[in-house]
């Protein structure tokens, strides 16, 4: 109960709308923040889908090269603790990717996480294409997660439009794709994170 309360105060009306902003967060909390995962180098496409219509909410990118981020165009997920230029959010360690798809996980949307392996350097011209293309304005998510996947190698045939679920069936048609789903109330796949959030504790999950 506590959970779904803190879900309802923190979320949007209306997840579909992807929110807007233009946030230039300091050079040195961004440079504090970075996070270099053990994890392969690939590129991840998270899709928020809507429940039982299977409309799409949502589109954003993990990148996982030199370092990990979360390009977020247009998103509404925000945490004192992690810096954001123009919608590339800095910092994701595996507790932040929780916090971020618990986030979007609810009752009405689940979350699709869809990776792609790729080298380092491909993973970091992805970096920065999400650096340079600037915050989106609202509800172009797809738009801007297809502008940017497009001039990258490997990606170039990114579909353009608003649709997140048109862009995530292009997205698994690429070669060694593996997915995820991740739905709230399902042990499997709900990390419990979101009360820990809502004051900055991160209890339970050391990795930070």
């Amino acid at each position: 109960m506590k959970r779904r309360v803190f879900l309802a105060a923190s979320l949007p009306a209306v997840l579909a709308a992807c929110g807007a902003d233009n946030v230039w967060d300091d050079a040195e909390e961004v440079r504090k923040a970075r996070f270099v995962s053990d994890e392969a180098p690939s590129i991840t496409l998270f899709t928020v889908i809507g429940i039982p219509r299977g409309q799409g909410g949502h589109s954003a990118l993990m990148i996982n090269g030199s370092q990990r981020v979360i390009y977020d165009p247009a998103g509404s997920w925000k945490h004192p603790r992690i810096p954001e230029r123009h919608d590339v959010l800095y910092g994701i360690t595996d507790n932040f990717k929780n916090f971020y798809i618990d986030y979007h996980a609810r009752s009405t949307y689940w979350v699709a996480e869809d990776s792609v392996p790729v080298t380092r350097e491909v993973a970091d011209l992805a970096i920065r294409r999400a650096e340079a293309n600037g915050a989106a304005n609202k509800s172009f998510c797809a738009v801007e997660t297809g502008t940017v996947l497009r001039g990258v190698p490997g990606f170039q045939g990114a579909p353009s439009g608003f649709s997140p679920i048109k862009l995530r069936n292009w997205f698994m048609t690429l070669p060694g794709v593996t997915s995820k789903r991740h739905h709230d109330g399902d042990p499997a796949n709900n990390h419990n994170v979101l009360i820990r959030q809502k004051d900055g504790q991160f209890t339970g999950y050391p990795r930070t």
